[in-house]
């Protein structure tokens, strides 16, 4: 029946309960009591232990930015090794290159050396052989003429010295 007069009364007063200012007193007094238990409770536990979460993550993303900074230096160590190698290994390339064209010049010199002591000696006796068969085509051209105007003056009823032919054959080739 309590709550009956408790409603007629919420009924007749024409409002809500928490608004009848005779209760306020007990409803403060629930109000600290509820916000001082909420607060110990806070404090005590949730709070240290959200505390603890930040801390750590805290930590965590500390020691990632401090990893993440010694990655950077190593890359940027392991860049610099990588180009200083990539650099001597070029020039080590152009060294080799320049050995190999040196060597090459020397061979190619020396086989050009060879080939022009084979082209002179070749020459050589190809110039040699020239004179021979000159000689021997000079000897021939006496021979024939020689032979040739002894017929030529037997063949028109005369008699020729053979020792006149040849001397008027050479006279004629020499000019």
């Amino acid at each position: 029946m309590a709550t009956e007069t408790h409603s007629a009364d919420a009924a007749a007063s024409g409002g809500m309960p928490q608004l009848d200012f005779s209760t306020w007193a007990n409803q403060i007094f629930w109000l600290v009591i509820t916000l001082v238990v909420i607060y110990m409770i806070l404090s005590r536990v949730a709070l240290p232990r959200i505390a603890a979460v930040l801390a750590e993550r805290q930590g965590t993303i500390t020691n990632d930015v401090a990893a993440a900074e010694d990655l950077k230096v190593k890359a940027q160590e392991a860049e610099a090794a990588y180009d200083k190698a990539l650099v001597d290994a070029r020039a080590e390339a152009h060294r080799i290159v320049g050995e190999a064209k040196a060597e090459i010049q020397a061979d190619l010199d020396v086989a050009i050396a060879k080939a022009d002591a084979e082209i002179s000696a070749k020459a050589a006796e190809s110039e040699k052989a020239i004179a021979e068969i000159r000689a021997g085509a000079l000897d021939a051209v006496k021979e024939v003429a020689t032979d040739t105007a002894q017929e030529i003056i037997s063949a028109m009823g005369g008699k020729a010295d053979a020792k006149a032919i040849s001397s008027a054959v050479e006279t004629r080739l020499k000019g």
